[in-house]
C-alpha cells in the first residue's frame, strides 16, 4: 500500500473519527511555490500531507508514510515543515501508528488517539489573553486575491499577539517584495473588525500609516483600497480644503513625515523622494502633527522605519515621541545592521524576520546572478600626454570610486555606456545606478548615442530634477504592459519606493559602501514577472563582492539620502544626489580629462558569478566542487551516464535533477566555459568531471558517428538523409535537438514531407522514434 492508499484506507478514517471534519483540514497543502529555474520552470515545492486547523488558526501538520515503513520515517520533515508554518504540534504515522511531537518542548511520544480540534485549540492557545485569543481567530480578508502567504500569515498574528500583550513598539524584518504593506493591511484589518483600541473600549482604532516617500505613501492607499471610506491622506492639499484644519474624520490617515511636519515647504509634499527635514526648520514651524491630540492615534505604523524613525536627531522621532501611547510598528527589510543598529536599540530584536534567501527559495523572488565587469581604465594614472579640459588634479592615481565624483573621463563614460548595451537584451528593463544626477544625464546621453532603438524614450534619467516629467516616465516604466521606456539612470531616487516587477537588469556604475544600500538596490530587481527566470547585477565597480554576510538575512533599504552627503554609494548629497530638497553641499570642482589620441580603452574581462541557494556567489573553483558534489546522486559508473544520457527520456531525467540543485541551462554552460569546452556536449564535461575521460567535441562525436554502420540498416537514402540532418542540428544547436518533443519540429525543417511520409521512409511511425533513439546511442558510443 503507498502513501496515497495510507492516507485514504487509514488516516483520513483516523481524523474523522478524532472529531476532525473537513472543514478543520487541508490535504496536501502547499505552501511555498517552489525556487524559480530557468525556463519558467519551478524548483519541488513544499507542502504538509495534511494542516490541522480550528477557529482561523494553524494548530499542527501531519505527515503520512506508506503503510509498512516506519511512522517516525517523516518525523524530521514534519518538524521542519512545522517550524517553517509556526505550528506548536506536528504528527507523523503510517497509517498504523501515530506519533506526536511538540516543537516548543523538543520532545515527542506515540499516542493511542489524536487530539480532538477543540483539546489541541486549547493546548496551543492555552497561554492566550482574551485580547489576543480575539486578534488572532478574526479571520483575515482573503477578498479577491487576498490570499495571504504563509509567512504573512505569521508576520501578522506575530504582531497582533505582541499587541496583545501591550508591547509598545513592534518591528518587522522581511525581505524586499515579499509584501509588507499588504501584512500591515492585513494587520489593520483584524483590528478594525474585532473593534481593538489602546483603550479597551468598543470602537474602531485610529491607525497612521506613516512614510518618508509619497510613492510609498500611495501605494499603500492602493493596497489598503478596501478601507476608502474610512481613509484619508494628510497633505497640504486635504489641508487647503479644511483652511488649515488636520482631517480627523476618518480611521486610517496616510502621511509622508514631512507633511505633517513642516506646514510650509511644498517641495516636501509634491517631491517624489523627499529627505529628512532639517532640525531647525521643525523646531521653527511646528507642525501638523501638534493639532491632534498626542492620545489621538491607537496605533502608527512606519514603512521603512530604518529611514530616520529611530535615530534620536531624526525628525521622526519627534512625531512619535508626540504620539507615545499609540503602537509603534515598524516594518523595514533591513536587518540589523551596524549602519542602523539605532532602528534595533528603538523597536527591539523583530518579533517575525522574514529574509531574501528565504523568500527566492521559496519561490516568491527571484534569483539573480552577477556580472563583474572590468576594463583596462578602473584606474586612472595622471598622465602629461592627456588633457585638462577643466579642473585640476587633486592626486595622481585615481581609483573606481573617483569616477564621475572627482574625475570625469568621458571617454570611459562611453565605453561603459556601450558595454552595457552590449550585455543586456535590447528590449529588457534596466535600471542604471550612477554616481550623481551629472553622471546619469551623461550617461542617458552616451547610451542615446550608440542605442539601436529609434524611440526617443528608451533610455531616460529619472532623478529629482526631472520632476513630474520623471515622474510620468517612472510610471510608464513600471507599467508592464508598455515596454518603453527600457533604461533609466538615477542615482538616489530609485534605491527605493520603485515597485516594478519586470526589471531584468539592475547596473552599477558607482561604489557602494553600505551594505544598507546595497541590499535595496539589488531589491529593485527581485519581484517575480511572468517569464523572469531571473535578474542580473551587471557590476562595473566590484560592488557586489563586498556584500555577501553569511546569514544573507533580507534585503535592507537604504538610508544615506539626507542633504550631508553622507552617501554610503558615490551620491553628492544635496542636488547632486537626487535627493528632492535641501541645501547642496559644496564640493571642489571635478576634473575632466580628455585622454590622449591612440589611447584604447577596451573590456578586460566579463566574469559571471551564480549564487547559490544560501546566497553566496560561487567561485569557478566552488562552482566545479558543488556540482562535483552532486553527480553521484545522478549516477554511479561512466556506463551509466553514458547508457542513461543516450535515452532522450532519462537525459531529460538527470537534467531535471540538476535544475532541481540549481544547476540549469545557462550555468551548466558557464560550466563549460571553465573547462573551456564550448563546443563539447554536457555529458562529456559530466564524465570528465566524474572519470577523468577526455571531453569530444560535438563535432567529433558526429563525424564518428556518420562512419558507424548503423546507417547501413537503412536503404531509403532520404531516411539516411534525414538522420543526418538530425547530426548537423545537433551539432549546430546542442542536445535541444535531440529531445524526443523535437522530432516533429526536425521533420518539418527537413523539407521531408508530412508526418506520415516521413514515418513511411523508415517503415512506420514506431520504427521512426526507434532510429531516432539508436541515432543517440550512436552518437555517444565514441569515447
Amino acid at each position: 500500500m503507498n502513501e496515497s492508499d495510507t492516507r485514504a484506507n487509514y488516516i483520513d478514517k483516523f481524523l474523522e473519527e478524532c472529531g476532525w471534519k473537513m472543514e478543520h483540514i487541508k490535504r496536501e497543502h502547499y505552501y511555498t511555490d517552489g525556487r524559480k529555474i530557468l525556463g519558467n520552470k519551478r524548483g519541488n515545492a513544499k507542502k504538509v500531507d495534511y494542516l490541522l486547523k480550528f477557529k482561523n488558526v494553524d494548530l499542527a501538520t501531519l505527515e503520512a508514510k506508506a503503510l509498512g515503513k516506519a511512522p517516525t520515517e517523516g518525523l524530521q520533515q514534519a518538524i521542519d515543515y512545522g517550524t517553517d508554518l509556526n505550528v506548536r504540534f506536528v504528527y507523523s504515522s503510517n497509517g498504523k501508528k501515530y506519533y506526536e511531537f511538540d516543537i516548543s518542548t523538543g520532545k515527542g511520544d506515540y499516542i493511542e488517539r489524536l487530539p480532538s480540534p477543540e483539546e489541541l485549540y486549547n493546548r496551543v492557545m492555552a497561554n492566550c489573553n482574551e485580547v489576543e485569543e480575539k486578534l488572532i481567530t478574526q479571520p483575515f480578508d482573503i477578498a479577491g486575491t487576498n490570499i495571504p502567504r504563509y509567512y504573512q500569515t505569521i508576520a501578522v498574528n506575530k504582531v497582533l499577539s505582541a499587541i496583545a500583550d501591550k508591547e509598545p513598539r513592534i518591528l518587522l524584518t522581511l525581505a524586499t517584495g515579499t509584501g509588507k504593506t499588504f501584512i500591515a493591511y492585513q494587520i489593520v484589518y483584524k483590528l478594525f473588525q474585532t473593534r481593538w483600541n489602546i483603550e479597551g473600549t468598543e470602537r474602531r482604532p485610529k491607525i497612521l500609516f506613516l512614510a518618508d516617500r509619497n510613492i510609498l505613501a500611495d501605494q499603500a492607499i492602493n493596497t489598503f483600497n478596501p478601507f476608502e471610506k474610512d481613509l484619508v491622506k494628510i497633505d497640504g492639499e486635504e489641508i487647503k480644503k479644511r483652511n488649515g484644519v488636520v482631517p480627523t474624520n476618518a480611521n486610517i490617515f496616510f502621511a509622508i513625515y514631512q507633511a505633517i511636519a513642516d506646514r510650509d515647504n511644498n517641495k516636501f509634499l509634491k517631491s517624489a523622494d523627499s529627505v529628512q527635514t532639517k532640525e531647525e526648520d521643525l523646531q521653527k514651524i511646528g507642525g501638523y502633527y501638534k493639532q491632534y491630540p498626542a492620545d489621538f492615534f491607537d496605533a502608527i505604523i512606519i514603512d521603512e522605519c530604518h529611514r530616520g524613525s529611530a535615530n534620536e536627531e531624526g525628525s521622526w522621532r519627534h512625531i512619535l515621541d508626540y504620539f507615545s501611547k499609540a503602537v509603534h510598528i515598524g516594518l523595514t527589510a533591513t536587518p540589523k545592521r551596524d549602519d542602523n543598529v539605532d532602528t534595533y536599540t528603538y523597536f527591539g530584536k523583530p518579533v517575525y524576520e522574514y529574509s531574501l534567501k528565504q523568500g527566492i527559495n521559496d519561490g516568491f523572488l527571484t534569483p539573480y546572478k552577477v556580472k563583474r565587469i572590468t576594463t583596462n581604465i578602473d584606474e586612472y594614472i595622471v598622465d602629461k600626454g592627456d588633457k585638462v579640459v577643466q579642473g585640476q588634479h587633486t592626486k595622481m592615481v585615481y581609483n573606481l570610486d573617483d569616477f564621475e565624483k572627482n574625475i570625469i573621463i568621458p571617454a570611459r563614460t562611453e565605453l561603459l555606456a556601450k558595454t552595457l548595451l552590449e550585455h543586456i537584451n535590447t528590449m529588457d528593463k534596466t535600471i542604471v545606478f550612477c554616481v550623481d544626477q551629472q553622471h546619469a544625464l551623461t550617461l542617458r546621453d552616451m547610451i542615446n548615442r550608440h542605442k539601436t532603438v529609434t524611440d526617443p524614450h528608451y533610455c531616460v534619467r529619472i532623478t529629482s530634477d526631472e520632476g513630474d516629467i520623471g515622474r510620468q516616465l517612472l510610471e510608464r516604466f513600471q507599467d508592464n504592459d508598455k515596454d518603453i521606456p527600457v533604461i533609466l539612470t538615477s542615482s538616489q531616487m530609485l534605491t527605493t519606493g520603485v515597485d516594478a516587477r519586470n526589471v531584468r537588469n539592475i547596473v552599477l556604475m558607482r561604489n557602494i559602501n553600505s551594505v544598507v544600500e546595497f541590499k535595496q538596490i539589488v531589491g529593485r530587481g527581485t519581484r517575480l514577472f511572468e517569464g523572469k527566470d531571473f535578474f542580473t547585477i551587471i557590476d562595473f565597480t566590484g560592488a557586489s563582492n563586498r556584500f555577501y554576510d553569511s546569514e544573507w538575512d533580507g534585503l535592507p533599504f537604504d538610508e544615506t539620502e539626507n542633504t550631508s552627503g553622507r552617501s554610503g554609494g558615490g551620491g553628492n548629497g544635496g542636488s547632486d544626489g537626487d535627493t528632492g530638497g535641501g541645501t547642496p553641499t559644496p564640493r571642489p570642482e571635478k576634473v575632466e580629462v580628455q585622454l590622449a589620441n591612440g589611447r584604447v580603452l577596451k573590456v578586460t574581462n566579463v566574469q559571471v558569478r551564480y549564487i547559490d541557494s544560501d546566497g553566496k556567489p560561487l567561485s569557478a573553483k566552488e562552482f566545479l566542487e558543488k556540482i562535483i558534489g552532486i553527480i553521484p546522486t545522478l549516477y554511479q559508473t561512466e556506463e551509466e551516464l553514458r547508457r542513461n544520457w543516450a535515452n532522450p527520456d532519462k537525459r531529460e531525467a538527470i537534467l531535471s535533477k540538476l535544475e532541481q540543485e540549481g544547476f540549469d541551462k545557462e550555468q551548466l554552460d558557464t560550466l563549460r566555459g571553465m573547462l573551456s569546452a564550448r563546443d563539447c556536449d554536457i555529458f562529456d564535461v559530466l564524465a570528465h568531471l566524474s572519470y577523468s575521460t577526455e571531453m569530444l567535441t560535438r563535432h567529433s562525436r558526429v563525424e564518428i558517428a556518420q562512419s558507424d554502420r548503423f546507417f547501413d540498416v537503412f536503404k531509403n537514402m532520404k531516411a539516411k538523409d534525414f538522420l543526418r540532418f538530425i547530426l548537423t542540428r545537433y551539432e549546430l544547436d546542442d542536445i535541444d535537438e535531440l529531445k524526443r518533443e523535437k522530432l516533429g519540429e526536425l521533420i518539418k525543417l527537413n523539407n521531408i514531407g508530412s508526418p506520415k511520409e516521413a514515418a513511411d521512409l523508415f517503415g512506420g511511425s514506431e520504427k521512426l522514434v526507434e532510429a531516432f533513439y539508436k541515432l543517440q546511442e550512436t552518437i555517444y558510443k565514441a569515447s
